[in-house]
């Protein structure tokens, strides 16, 4: 018995190594975990998931179990989507950008070379318009409800069903953004957070580590120039799990020039602290301290500091 559960244990590990997307697929074939957020999508709303062209672009990932919404309606939260089973059993985009948008700062296009107009009357335009053509149009996002807008320091547009952000802090492959109104509807609508909590894998025991959280604090914000300090490091996973026998490095940067590390690990709580003494340190600086986790291969880093007050 024992062999035969090493056996499957390897096999589903080997699944969550190769799967795409970062994904794991659960034993039956109408039900997918998304460890990324620890939530399962099912049935129809598995199916109408699947049928997008990029489902985890245009939708993001779950962000909770199929409910009952506050609305009354069953459905199901991503992201940058809400999903809605009608009563004959199939599944509808809740029409997101149309209930969320509000008029902005609209912006101008002179050139209208490389716009197209929709029924409602709107242009969706340049890098816009080559994004909506390329994931679906008016199929997938619904027609354009707003021009070019300034909201947030961002240029957006609105559609029935999304909002594209253009983000020029990024590559031009990544220049058109879909916000996350799916979250945003969610937390208008004041739906119970318990919804948001995740849920275990299929198999809790191998439940894969995808991405690493890490947050730093100090137990005095302010300290004499000759004295010790504690620092205290968390560490979780992607769904907010705790991590335990995370490797910790905490470099310490003194006033004077001066470093030290200290490398520790976290316990089952996913908490790993360091104390160290220091002196004639320089009144009015901070001493920062830089930290770097490493956890079965993923790394991440986060800083903390303390001021020297005399």
């Amino acid at each position: 018995m024992n062999v035969i559960r090493r056996l499957i244990a390897s096999v589903l590990a080997l699944t969550v190594l190769f799967a795409g997307g970062g994904t794991v697929q659960a034993q039956s074939a109408d039900v997918r975990y998304f460890p990324e957020t620890g939530h399962y999508v099912k049935g129809v709303f598995l199916q109408f998931y699947n049928a997008a062209k990029d489902p985890l672009l245009v939708y993001g990932y779950p962000i909770t179990e199929q409910i009952t919404a506050r609305d009354g309606k069953t459905v199901q939260y991503f992201q940058r989507a809400r999903f809605e089973l009608t009563e004959s059993n199939r599944v509808q985009l809740t029409p997101l950008g149309t209930l969320l948008y509000q008029p902005r700062s609209p912006l101008h296009v002179n050139n209208n070379n490389g716009c197209e107009k929709y029924p409602t009357g709107y242009s969706v335009c340049f890098t816009f318009l080559d994004f909506y053509k390329a994931h679906g149009g008016p199929n997938q996002f619904g027609n354009p409800i707003s021009p070019f807008e300034s909201a947030d320091g961002l240029i957006v547009q609105y559609f029935e069903g999304a909002r594209f952000e253009w983000r020029a802090d990024r590559g031009a492959e990544k220049w058109v953004v879909i916000s996350d109104l799916g979250r945003l509807y969610f937390d208008l609508q004041k739906e119970d957070p318990a919804h948001l909590r995740p849920l275990p894998p299929p198999d809790a025991a191998i439940k894969p580590v995808l991405a690493l959280k890490a947050r730093a604090f100090v137990l005095k914000a302010v300290t004499l120039k000759n004295g010790s300090q504690t620092v205290y490091v968390t560490v979780q996973d992607q769904t907010s799990d705790a991590l335990e026998n995370a490797s910790v490095k905490a470099t310490v940067r003194f006033t004077d020039g001066s470093t030290q590390e200290y490398l520790f690990t976290t316990n089952a709580w996913g908490i790993g602290q360091a104390t160290f003494d220091f002196s004639n340190q320089k009144p009015g600086e901070l001493v920062t301290i830089e930290v770097s986790v490493n956890y079965q291969g993923l790394t991440t880093t986060t800083v903390t500091s303390f001021r020297i007050w005399f």
